[in-house]
């Protein structure tokens, strides 16, 4: 199917670029699966998984909140970190900590 590039406007080449730079993102991520696939077959074959060897570790789960601002109830802190400017000014207010505890 090709074209004589001289003939086409600068829309139709534009065009024609944005459709062959998807067929070259399309076709790495093909190779990139076929890769995946062979590689995940020779480490099951080992006894191990893809990731096992690669070293990847599981997704940290978000620390669980525990105080909660009852302002807002969509704001809330872990107790890990720095405290949120809404807890910090409740608190300079006289407030305690225990006042914004999740049951």
């Amino acid at each position: 199917m090709p074209k004589d590039l001289e003939t086409l406007s600068l829309k139709e080449l534009k065009e024609l670029r944005k459709d062959v730079d998807t067929a070259i993102s399309s076709f790495h991520e093909r190779e990139k699966a076929k890769a995946r696939a062979v590689l995940e077959a020779t480490a099951k074959e080992m006894g191990y998984s893809l990731d096992d060897i690669l070293g990847k570790k599981a997704r940290r789960v978000k620390p669980t909140a525990k105080y909660r601002n009852p302002e807002n109830p969509a704001e809330t802190w872990s107790g890990r970190g720095r405290r949120p400017r809404w807890l910090e000014e409740a608190l300079s207010k006289g407030a305690s900590l225990e006042d914004f505890a999740i049951a």
